[in-house]
């Protein structure tokens, strides 16, 4: 049943506030096989999730349809806010509902007591910001009243013949290549959403069910009201309605959800000794065109972290504001020894715009470059397999880094190994602005990247095995490619060649990270860790070259010359007419 009190709301001021009413009764059947639930969830959670309203009504063919059904929506109420805040939400509606699938399939195959197995329908309804979205399988129903329009916004499952129409086609539990039919849509002031089991709007009609809405503000009283009109309308089936009312829509967007932060002024540039709110300023660590990040101690804790802002000449642009806000945003959603931790800090307690994480002593791989270290095969292969298991977490997630390098890789004296810089990370869900075109640095950007292809899991591996291809030969595989640079990929060039010394096996698994053609790089980050940490047991292969006409550059060349030799052909069997 209902999580919290059915008329309970949100009440933050830039916050969704719903009322919700639900009822269930049996009916004329020995039990009740219908089960309803809803989460109101508060704060960031209700912001980055939203309200979760689902309603299931067992397959009463099968003995296990009310524990099917209870299953069902309990496991989706509680897994559905488990999953990462970076994952859209068909997403983590699919990922939830498949887990519930399989458990179904799997427990009433085992159990004795419900031979004819265990399924039953589910309609999930998901209201957050501005919008809603939808999951639903079998023949309960999601209807929507918004600005004067009556709409059924799910459609039954069913087989179409007479006979057959309460004969499911499709049900959680039913088959294991499970077909869930999703939506989304704008949510407005005053939308009322219902979602209701047969035994309600199979009595009641349409018009009927619109008209007790209308007439019961209270969402309450309209559930009830809709379920005892069912039965006494003589349905024989379990009756269940839930009745969502939308009162006040959230804030526009997430950069709105933003806005507190946005108030926050840029800073100036701070010296050692100079402090900001709590912070007292030791050094500036490092300085980049767009930010600043300096190394600070808490005056609180005494504890030493890293505190990074804008550069003083930005604080009037907002594109750069929202960017740092964002990346705060993302970076706290990471939780890694792969990567710095970010200190949780409300904007209230700050009076500039800046946000602090885990200071971690050392040097990052470029600097020691810089320095004129050489890298051993040894140390190549431990910061692979460290990078792999970072970017795991971050394509875990749905997060994709963009600027994989050794400038963004920072070593501790122990040799542990941390990503930074999240600043043009993109992720499924997550606040930042638009970003155009594929930021990144030229030389380690996958080929597809300067074809107007976005950037993918595979792209961050490419950018990995440039990475180690650099550490080794202090080289570039296609050569250095320049700002503003069209480049032309060739055959990369063996590790080899500048390093004698590199095993056969270590080419291999770079050449494959670096492969021009996606398809052909290693498919996920564990798959190149595998690679790495078990190369003598499975030593990789070299990478196919790519065959000619699956060469966008080639392909195009070879067609021209095709037609030239056609065009002459034609050409010498005019004249010799």
């Amino acid at each position: 049943m209902g999580h919290l009190d059915p008329l309970a709301i949100a009440t933050s001021p830039q916050s969704l506030s719903v009322r919700i009413g639900y009822a269930t009764r049996t009916g004329l059947r020995e039990a009740n096989e219908d089960f309803v639930g809803f989460v109101t969830p508060f704060g960031t959670e209700l912001h980055a999730k939203g309200i979760l309203a689902a309603a299931a009504d067992g397959v009463s063919g099968n003995s296990g349809g009310r524990e099917a059904a209870e299953y069902t929506v309990r496991s989706l109420l509680a897994d559905y806010y488990a999953t990462p805040e970076t994952w859209e939400v068909p997403m983590a509606l699919d990922k939830v509902i498949g887990a519930a699938n399989r458990w179904l399939l799997a427990h009433g195959a085992a159990d004795r007591d419900a031979p004819g197995g265990m399924a039953t329908t589910l309609s999930a309804l998901v209201l957050r910001g501005r919008r809603f979205y939808l999951a639903h399988v079998g023949d309960t129903r999601i209807y929507r009243c918004s600005r004067g329009e009556w709409q059924q916004l799910t459609q039954d499952h069913v087989w179409d013949r007479p006979d057959m129409q309460h004969v499911l086609r499709r049900a959680i539990g039913l088959d294991r290549h499970l077909a869930v039919d999703y939506a989304d849509g704008e949510l407005h002031p005053d939308d009322i959403f219902l979602i209701c089991s047969d035994g309600v709007w199979e009595p009641l009609g349409s018009s009927r069910m619109l008209e007790i809405l209308q007439a019961n503000e209270d969402p309450q009283i309209a559930a009830d009201t809709l379920v005892d009109a069912a039965l006494a309308a003589r349905g024989k089936d379990n009756a269940s309605a839930m009745v969502l009312h939308v009162d006040r829509l959230a804030s526009e967007t997430w950069r709105d959800l933003l806005a507190e932060g946005l108030l926050l002024p840029v800073p100036p540039r701070f010296k050692p000794g100079q402090c900001i709110d709590e912070f007292e300023i030791l050094e500036l660590l490092h300085e980049s065109r767009a930010t600043l990040l300096y190394r600070v101690r808490s005056r609180k804790s005494g504890h030493i972290l890293a505190l990074k802002t804008l550069q003083p000449a930005l604080s009037g642009d907002r594109e750069s504001c929202e960017g740092l806000l964002a990346e705060e945003w993302l970076s706290r959603r990471i939780v890694s020894t792969c990567f710095p931790q970010v200190v949780p800090l409300p904007a209230a307690l700050r009076t500039h715009l800046y946000y602090v994480m885990s200071f971690h002593p050392g040097a990052t791989l470029q600097q020691q470059l810089d320095r004129g270290r050489h890298f051993t095969i040894a140390d190549v292969a431990q910061i692979g397999a460290q990078v792999a298991k970072g970017l795991g977490t971050l394509h875990r997630l749905r997060i994709v880094h963009r600027d994989i390098k050794p400038a963004n890789l920072l070593q501790s004296p122990d040799a542990s190994l941390r990503i930074l810089d999240l600043g043009v990370a993109l992720a499924g869900g997550v606040p930042y602005p638009e970003l155009q075109g594929n930021p990144g640095t030229p030389s380690f950007m996958a080929p597809e990247l300067f074809e107007g292809e976005p950037a993918t899991e595979r792209s961050d591996l490419y950018a990995t095995g440039v990475t180690l291809y650099h550490l080794l030969t202090r080289k570039y595989p296609y050569g250095e490619v320049e700002p503003f640079q069209r480049p032309r990929f060739g055959a990369p060039i063996p590790p080899a060649r500048y390093r004698p010394d590199i095993p056969l096996w270590m080419e291999n698994v770079i050449l494959r990270a670096v492969a021009r053609e996606p398809e052909q790089r290693f498919e996920t980050a564990e798959e190149l860790l595998v690679a790495l940490e078990h190369a003598d047991a499975r030593p990789l292969s070299p990478p196919r070259p790519t065959p000619m006409l699956q060469r966008p550059l080639l392909r195009w060349r070879a067609a021209a010359v095709i037609l030239l030799v056609i065009n002459l052909l034609l050409v010498y069997y005019i004249l010799m007419r």
